[in-house]
C-alpha cells in the first residue's frame, strides 16, 4: 500500500532497456531516459565507488529511489566492506518495486534476491544485506537529515535543481560536506552552474568529468584533506 501523500509514479523503460520511474507532478524521471543502469554505472559506480581504494567504505545516498544505486554498489563492491546510509522521502510501494526490471537486465547471480532485500528490510535501522554490506534506509526529508557517521562517498541523486532547487543550495551542501571525511568524494549527475557554485561555497573542490550518453558532463567534488 502506498504511503500517505506519496506522489504518483509511472513505470517507464529507458533506452538501455532498464526501468525508470516518472513523476508527473514534477515532470521528471528518476533516471536518464537514455539508460537508467548506464547512467548509474557511469556517475556513481565508476566515478565514485571505484575510486575508493578498498577496506571500509561509508556511503551516504541522497535519494534511494528505486534502489538502483544501492543494488549496483552491492554487485560491484569488490573487496570493500560497506556501510550504506540512504535517505528517501517517498519510499516506493511493493507493487511498483515488483515491476522494476534491473535484475533481469543485469543478469547477475542473486541480483533479484538482493534487490528485493534492499527494499524489504525495515526503515530507520541497520540491516545486513550481505556479510560485507550494511544498509540503513532513512525515511525522511533531506532537511531533517542527521548524520549517523562520517562518510567517504556521497551519491547525490536528488531530483534535478530545476525541479527541487531547495535540495541543491550552498546550505545543503555545507551540511553534507561537514560530514564527509577529508579526501572523501561527492558525485552527482548535475553539472549546472548553480550546483558548481554551491559545492564550491561549501568548501568542496570540484571537477567536471565526461558524462554518460545523453549528458556531456557530470560533477565530482572532493573534500580537501586539510
Amino acid at each position: 500500500m502506498s504511503k500517505p501523500n506519496t506522489p504518483i509514479v509511472e513505470l517507464r523503460t529507458s533506452e538501455d532497456g532498464s526501468s525508470t520511474l516518472y513523476r508527473p507532478d514534477l515532470d521528471e524521471h528518476y533516471h536518464s531516459i537514455h539508460g537508467a543502469i548506464q547512467e548509474s554505472m557511469h556517475v556513481f559506480i565508476r566515478a565514485g565507488l571505484e575510486k575508493h581504494p578498498g577496506g571500509l567504505l561509508k556511503i551516504l545516498e541522497v535519494g534511494f529511489g528505486t534502489g538502483l544505486n544501492a543494488l549496483l554498489t552491492v554487485i560491484h563492491q569488490g573487496n570493500k566492506k560497506i556501510f550504506y546510509h540512504a535517505i528517501e522521502r517517498f519510499p516506493l510501494d511493493e507493487s511498483t518495486v515488483s515491476q522494476i526490471n534491473y535484475p533481469e537486465v543485469l543478469k547477475e547471480p542473486a541480483s533479484r534476491d538482493l534487490f528485493l532485500k534492499l527494499h524489504q528490510i525495515p526503515w530507520n535501522g541497520d540491516y545486513e544485506i550481505t556479510s560485507r554490506f550494511i544498509l540503513h534506509k532513512e525515511a525522511s526529508d533531506l532537511a531533517e537529515f542527521k548524520p549517523i557517521t562520517s562518510y567517504d562517498l556521497v551519491y547525490f541523486d536528488a531530483f534535478g535543481p530545476d525541479k527541487q532547487p531547495e535540495l541543491w543550495t550552498p546550505e545543503v551542501f555545507k551540511k553534507i560536506s561537514e560530514v564527509i571525511n577529508p579526501g572523501g568524494l561527492l558525485v552527482t549527475y548535475s553539472c549546472k552552474g548553480t550546483v558548481k557554485r554551491a559545492l564550491k561555497d561549501a568548501g568542496m573542490q570540484i571537477e567536471k568529468i565526461p558524462g554518460p550518453p545523453g549528458k556531456r558532463e557530470i560533477l565530482r567534488a572532493t573534500k580537501p584533506s586539510s
